[in-house]
């Protein structure tokens, strides 16, 4: 290997030092004292509980790890948003998990644990995945009631979705197993199953102090709302255990005797490894993404070989020789059909003699992406989008040549594509580009990003730079001074930009390692496969 690959390589591993490090912290929820304290009343924790409920032989993908990172400091933190949550596989059937960290806070929602419930709602409902809440929460953080209870996207909304998700066909299952107060209440009556665990799990309306407060009554927690009062009193809950063990073990049986339902048809033949070594996924982007690289390497190490020992990528292009700072292409991702869109970083040289800036998008590489969009659709091909892009060529060239419009005509496809999108943003994610490349604004069924990626309106040195001549516009100010404030205003945006500011408020679904990136894509195709209802698209104004 060359020494560029090798100080490329030692970059990235060291990017994926520092996330395992962060992520260890992350996965001690409220600290090890929470922890043992949670063991002393024979409870698990939220992470135990879903290693026990989850098939040891297939993968869980966690969501929304680094929620919360950083954003709480004045109350505490709040690690991975108070709330473990992710795909996993019980008893054979992919599910969305949702479990309550009681170490954080006593369970409690913060703005980001709502916003993060509501993702892996939206979730389930885009794929028909049941879902399984595993529910000890004290109820909303009341310090920070105000930007969780009242607004569409808050902690009501929560309950909106266990209705519509029953209305749909969506198995919900709920397991008690510690506090379930007030409007949290709802949650496990509206699922379809619900589980206590007798003698920790309680659900009420209104606490014993509460109901002192307000009417008088002398009562506890298990009179109250403990497993025996609604398991052969109320009759709100269905089965009751002793341990947390038999009640997981009872989720399991349910999930076992599912039935199974359509699926949307995707294809899928038997697996094979890439054709070139995975590892060297490491060495292949510049330190800070400074260098333009191939991203054709990259693809031929996260798609399938080609079946018939032929030792070449499953990866063919489409469009080869135009639009060249996009790749598009046709491949195989652990057995399933998938289009790539990828952001092209070399500099290359059209026919005309043309030089074309890689990470941009011109118009006709917008043209190129959107035909191709069409093309997956009618197909039924799910999508895959390699994000590193720093936006659409800007100038009066560029302006003349219609860039507003083809950019449009990608935005329109992207928007209207209907087969599943999956997104990785592997480097930078500028401007409109993140747009057009399929950022979260665009429904991508799961988005990711790797270490190494950029997400901001614009690049931290141009940013600076324009906010910087706002800032000094009209005042005297010595080159010392500007120098300073430029270093001041780069520090601060470059902060806003890395992938830990995007995970903490869920832009991203999680921060992951290059070599998860074939595993992470394939589960979700997967998941995407369990929701029947994808139909052909209809070409629409943008393929004019």
């Amino acid at each position: 290997m060359s020494t560029d690959f090798n100080r490329n390589e030692e970059w990235m591993k060291q990017l994926l030092s520092e996330q395992r490090q962060r992520l260890d912290k992350i996965m001690l929820g409220g600290g090890q004292k929470a922890i043992d304290k949670q063991h002393q009343k024979n409870k698990l924790t939220a992470r135990e509980r879903i290693a026990y409920l989850c098939d040891e032989d297939k993968p869980f993908t966690e969501i929304g790890a680094f929620a919360g990172y950083e954003m709480y400091a004045e109350q505490g933190g709040c690690p991975a948003g108070g709330t473990v949550a992710g795909i996993g596989y019980v008893s054979g059937r992919q599910c969305v998990i949702l479990a309550n960290d009681q170490t954080v806070k006593a369970g409690a929602w913060f703005p980001i644990t709502g916003k993060k419930n509501l993702r892996m709602q939206e979730i389930a409902m885009e794929n028909r995945l049941p879902v399984i809440y595993l529910v000890d929460s004290a109820g909303v953080f009341l310090p920070l009631q105000d930007e969780i209870f009242p607004d569409k996207e808050h902690f009501g909304r929560v309950f909106r979705n266990n209705a519509r998700m029953s209305a749909m066909g969506i198995t919900q299952i709920a397991a008690v197993m510690g506090a379930c107060v007030a409007g949290g209440a709802y949650l496990p009556i509206m699922s379809d199953e619900t589980l206590m665990v007798n003698g920790a799990g309680s659900i009420y309306l209104a606490g014993p102090y509460l109901v002192k407060a307000a009417i008088g009554e002398d009562t506890d927690n298990e009179t109250l709302g403990g497993a025996v009062t609604h398991t052969e009193i109320s009759g709100i809950a269905d089965y009751k255990f002793d341990t947390e063990q038999a009640c997981l073990d009872h989720i399991k049986k349910i999930m076992h005797k599912l039935g199974s339902s359509k699926t949307a048809g995707f294809n899928r033949i038997e697996p094979l490894a890439p054709a070139k070594d995975p590892q060297e996924l490491y060495g292949l982007m510049h330190v800070n993404n400074a260098r333009p690289y191939d991203v054709v390497e990259i693809i031929e190490r996260i798609a399938d070989a080609e079946h018939g020992g032929t030792g070449k990528s499953s990866f063919i292009q489409f469009k080869e020789d135009y639009g060249k700072t996009i790749v598009c292409g046709y491949a195989r991702i652990d057995g399933w059909s998938a289009g790539i869109v990828a952001n092209q970083r070399l500099i290359v040289k059209t026919k005309k003699g043309e030089m074309q800036m890689g990470g941009v998008l011109y118009n006709d590489s917008s043209d190129k992406v959107a035909r191709f969009i069409l093309n997956c659709n009618q197909k039924k091909i799910p999508l895959v989008f390699l994000q590193d892009v720093t936006g659409f060529m800007v100038g009066s060239r560029s302006e003349h040549a219609g860039i507003i419009k083809d950019g449009a005509k990608l935005v329109n496809a992207v928007a209207n594509s209907v087969v599943p999108k999956i997104t990785i943003i592997t480097g930078n994610s500028f401007g409109a580009g993140n747009y057009a490349m399929c950022g979260k604004a665009y429904d991508p069924r799961f988005i990711y990003a790797w270490p190494s990626a950029k997400i901001a309106v614009m690049g931290g040195d141009q940013a600076a730079k324009t906010l910087l001549q706002i800032q000094v516009a009209g005042k005297e100010t010595t080159e010392a001074e500007q120098q300073a404030l430029l270093e001041n205003i780069k520090s601060r945006y470059d902060k806003q930009t890395t992938p830990y500011y995007a995970a903490a408020r869920l832009w991203v679904d999680d921060i992951i390692d290059p070599l998860q990136t074939r595993e992470r894509i394939s589960e979700g195709i997967a998941a995407a496969n369990l929701n029947p209802d994808v139909e052909v698209l209809k070409s629409g104004v943008w393929q004019v």
